[in-house]
């Protein structure tokens, strides 16, 4: 006999398999290509909100919508995979032909994130953002379609791989499986996100997208040719028919003869389901009554799928407005790696202290958790709003003033309540704070050695910095919106008591562009520890600076630039630590753990034996719908404050969780198997009630021949 961990031939149930250690050698292979689909599908999607606010230039509600749809196609597209698996192609084929098209929506993404393709002047901006558009759509729809269309198949045709004697092992693999989906899931959020920070280009370097989408598209086609290489391995079902199509057929028969017997002169039946007995087995309406009492508790349902994926595009928004590079998404997947823990530990704990914590108990839980999740999210909100600066509108405008003079400054502006008559500025200093106003033209004074009065015109909805004193150099414009991806913005102006000077100033791996003066240097940067190399002839020093996230800076270089540049800090750096995300992660997650998971084994334990995937499509259709809210919401409400937003929807849930109790609380269990073998055993007793009948008859017909044959024996005597 060859040891367990030898690979042998077995034949079981009629079938030929290789196995190791008791398991079929094919499901490794099923396996590894599960993780590393899992990994190309949430790596694309980590960066995929951030792809469309910064490369593709959308506004937050217009990338919340587009990702959201794309969320929800990835959930509806399942129906059609296992209709056309069960119905024409079967499983491996279905695998095989969509994880093709799969394959070419993750490459299409990757093209599609080349700046350098349409970026012809070489500025790290595409000349033809339609190009990319167009790419990342076809990518993104291809990618729906293959990624929905074989989630149904590759678990059900991991299944199949076992014989009716190993349930064991197909319970032990359906552990393996799910854990190799949380894996790959957890790896691709934390190692996309790194890929994406690094900076790539041909021309110019900017946040490498291309990478952060092409090794998620590499790992598709590693899925896709490990899956192929274990073709000769695998025990391939032929497609039986959908059981899908049979529930449509026969709800669709019974409204139609319900409607056609609508009179009042036919008498009612039972349940509506009933008027499908003309033409339907007893037992397959009984088996969608089944179906359709769980369905029916699934209507609350989508509102936490809302909820709950909105982590992945709002949340991640939210977190680029936030100090620190810190991983949220990790603790949303060791969360989910606690799922056994709770099952085994947590779960029997509470049994044991008799608390009667049903199914759809837990799942009210998980609910309320996810509203809890996002009222700390609003909370958070609320800080951040706090510390984000108050730019002008479109009615207004703001205006810094900047001392360039050897001197101290008082300046008289119009109607400056704040400072009284006079502003008061030492030399090489700024006003704290910016000055707003309404009007398009202000008169302002200067008290020096020689008094100064000017007529200034402003520019609306723009940030403005006034350099005095000779009030003879126009304004300069300055950064009107907070930096984005946490990044930092400095300017840099090369005056030297007053004058125009030819000062060079240099930084390592930054964008940078001139401002509307020559001699005011933008530059735009991620590295948050920076050198500035600041030349002038022959002399040179550097600067070094430590900025926070998302802050803006004006240097000013003067004529000691070698002791270093005179800092003013336009924008504070974000204050809000991404630390504060942790408990909307941890309660989003322990919620995720409470509904989903315990709603799958609700829904198996309620499901027929051969109507399980029914169930399954349905569960995935409330997380597609779930994700339409979110879309309608986000164009439609127009919520200004995203705080309020975040209230808003953890105040519809909590509303949900409240009918969904109500529903949970009038539900009655069910045991599928005993009704369906009640059914069938009332069948066999119709057969056996028809055979006797049938042997009574022909004992009748005998005795009466006998009779009938006697009388003619008489007749004749």
């Amino acid at each position: 006999m060859l040891p367990p961990t030898v690979k042998q031939t077995s034949q079981q149930d009629g079938r030929m398999y290789e196995s190791v250690c008791g398991y079929p050698l094919s499901i490794f292979f099923i396996v590894v290509n599960e993780f590393c689909e899992r990994f190309s599908y949430y790596g694309m999607r980590a960066v995929l909100v951030l792809y469309f606010k910064y490369f593709l230039r959308w506004d937050d509600d217009m990338s919340t919508s587009i990702y959201h749809t794309f969320v929800a196609l990835c959930y509806l597209t399942p129906i059609l995979g296992a209709i056309v698996a069960d119905s024409w192609l079967g499983k491996f084929k279905t695998i095989i032909y969509l994880s093709i098209v799969y394959t070419l929506g993750q490459v299409a993404m990757a093209v599609s994130a080349i700046h350098d393709i349409t970026d012809t002047d070489k500025d790290g901006t595409p000349d033809d953002m339609t190009f990319h558009v167009v790419m990342s759509m076809v990518g993104l729809f291809l990618i729906a379609l293959g990624t929905g269309g074989i989630k149904p198949c590759v678990a059900a045709f991991g299944g199949d791989q076992f014989s009716d004697s190993q349930e064991k092992q197909r319970r032990t693999f359906f552990s393996v499986f799910y854990l190799c989906i949380n894996g790959g899931s957890l790896l691709s959020t934390i190692i996309t996100p790194i890929l994406r920070a690094q900076e790539c280009g041909i021309h110019t370097k900017q946040s490498c997208y291309p990478l952060a989408f092409g090794v998620p598209a590499a790992l598709m086609v590693v899925a896709l040719v490990v899956f192929i290489v274990g073709s000769g391995m695998y025990y391939k079902a032929e497609p039986q028919g959908n059981i899908m199509m049979d529930v449509c057929r026969c709800i669709g028969f019974a409204i139609k003869n319900r409607y056609r017997h609508r009179s009042g002169r036919y008498p009612k039946r039972q349940h509506w389901m009933d008027w499908a007995e003309e033409k339907y087995d007893k037992l397959l309406i009984a088996q969608i009554k089944m179906v359709l009492k769980v369905l029916f508790l699934y209507i609350p349902l989508p509102m936490f799928w809302t909820l709950f994926d909105q982590k992945g595009s709002r949340w991640t928004l939210q977190a680029t407005t936030m100090d620190g590079n810190f991983v949220s998404s990790r603790l949303h997947g060791e969360a989910k790696m606690c799922v056994p823990i709770k099952c085994s530990v947590i779960y029997p704990l509470i049994k044991k202290c008799g608390l009667n914590f049903t199914p759809l108990k837990r799942m009210t839980v998980g609910m309320f958790l996810a509203a809890l999740a996002f009222v700390c999210a609003a909370l958070v909100q609320v800080e951040i709003d706090k510390s984000l600066p108050t730019f002008p509108s479109a009615s207004q405008s703001q205006l810094k003033l900047l001392n360039m003079g050897a001197e101290p400054l008082k300046v008289k502006l119009p109607d400056n309540v704040t400072f009284q008559d006079f502003l008061y500025l030492c030399v090489w200093q700024a006003s704290e704070q910016y000055l707003t106003f309404g009007e398009e033209e202000i008169i302002v004074s200067v008290e020096s050695r020689v008094g100064v009065t000017r007529a200034l015109f402003l520019t609306k909805g723009v940030r403005e910095t006034l350099l005095l004193p000779s009030l003879c150099a126009s304004q300069t414009e300055d950064v009107k919106a907070k930096p984005q991806q946490g990044n930092n913005a400095v300017r840099c102006m090369t005056f030297i008591n007053g004058m125009l000077t030819g000062v060079n100033v240099s930084i390592a791996i930054v964008n940078s562009h001139r401002n509307n003066d020559a001699n005011v240097q933008m530059y735009d940067f991620a590295t948050f520890s920076t050198t500035f190399t600041i030349r002038s002839g022959s002399e040179s020093c550097d600067y070094r600076r430590e900025f926070g996230f998302g802050s803006s800076y004006t240097f000013l270089i003067h004529s000691t630039f070698k002791f270093g540049p005179s800092v003013i800090e336009d924008i504070k750096p974000n204050s809000v630590h991404m630390a504060l995300q942790i408990p909307q992660y941890f309660f989003i997650t322990a919620g995720e753990v409470m509904f989903s998971v315990t709603g799958l084994e609700f829904s198996y334990s309620q499901a027929p034996s051969n109507m399980k995937a029914v169930l399954q499509a349905g569960w995935l259709l409330t997380v597609a719908i779930g994700n339409f809210i979110v879309l309608i919401v986000a164009e439609l409400a127009k919520i200004p404050e995203q705080w309020a937003e975040y209230v808003l929807f953890a105040s519809l849930l909590i509303a949900v969780c409240f009918f969904f109790s109500i529903m949970a609380y009038f539900y009655t269990y069910m045991d599928p198997a005993e009704i369906e073998a009640q059914f069938k055993k009332n069948v066999d007793d119709d057969k056996d009630d028809r055979a006797l009948k049938q042997k009574m008859n022909f004992a009748k017909d005998s005795v009466e021949s006998d009779d009938e044959k006697d009388e003619n024996k008489q007749t004749q005597l």
